[in-house]
C-alpha cells in the first residue's frame, strides 16, 4: 500500500480473527461502538446518530484513498460479517516511514485478548508489508488497559504532553508510546 500502489485491500488473518476492509454495512456496529460513552471516552470520537457516524465511515475511505492510513474491521474468523471493533494506522509519514496507530472494541469484547492478537498482526504488516520504521500511539494516562496493552506489545513510553487536547469540556494529557521496526518481535 504505502511502498507502492495498493492493488487490493490486505485482509489479515490471526489465529482467531479476520481483519478485513470496513464496509458500508458496518455502520450500525460502528455507531453502536462509537456511541457507547465507555468506548468513546478513550477513543476520543463519539456519535449521537447513525447519520453522524457517516463522517467516520468517510474518514476510513478517505485515508485509504489518499494513502495516509488504513483501518481494518475486526471480526471473528468464523463470522467475518460481525464487526467487533476496528484498528489501524493514520497520519502516515512517507518520508520518515512512520505512522500513528489507533483502535477500539465493543465493550462486551474487552478483556478477551482480542486487541493484543489483532494489533500484533497489523504491526507485523506495518513493519514488513508497509516497510515502516516507527509506529506510535497516543493514549490517555488513565486508560490503564491501553497503556498495559502497548507495553505488552513492546512499545516504549516516550513522554506525556500535558493538557494538549480539549475533550468533554476540559483539557486532557496524552502519553506517547512508540515501537521501532528493529524492536518488533
Amino acid at each position: 500500500m504505502f511502498k507502492s500502489r495498493l492493488k487490493s485491500f490486505p485482509v489479515l488473518q490471526t489465529q482467531s480473527y479476520r481483519l478485513r476492509k470496513i464496509r458500508r454495512s458496518d455502520i450500525d456496529s460502528i455507531f453502536k461502538g462509537l456511541s457507547n460513552p465507555r468506548v468513546s471516552a478513550w477513543y476520543g470520537i463519539s456519535y449521537t446518530s447513525k447519520r453522524a457516524t457517516q463522517s467516520q465511515m468517510k474518514w476510513y475511505r478517505r485515508i485509504l484513498k489518499e494513502r495516509t492510513g488504513i483501518w481494518w474491521a475486526i471480526c471473528h474468523a468464523e463470522n467475518p460479517t460481525e464487526l467487533l471493533g476496528t484498528c489501524g494506522f493514520y497520519h502516515y509519514d512517507k518520508d520518515n516511514r512512520n505512522t500513528d496507530m489507533g483502535y477500539w472494541l465493543h465493550e462486551e469484547c474487552w478483556g478477551q485478548g482480542i486487541m493484543s492478537e489483532c494489533l500484533s498482526t497489523i504491526l507485523a504488516y506495518a513493519f514488513s508489508g508497509m516497510n515502516l520504521h516507527r509506529v506510535e500511539a497516543e493514549v490517555e494516562p488513565e486508560n490503564f488497559a491501553s497503556v498495559a496493552l502497548l507495553g505488552k506489545l513492546g512499545f516504549h513510553f516516550e513522554g506525556r504532553r500535558r493538557q494538549c487536547e480539549w475533550r468533554h469540556d476540559h483539557y486532557i494529557d496524552l502519553e506517547y508510546h512508540s515501537l521501532l521496526n528493529p524492536e518488533f518481535e
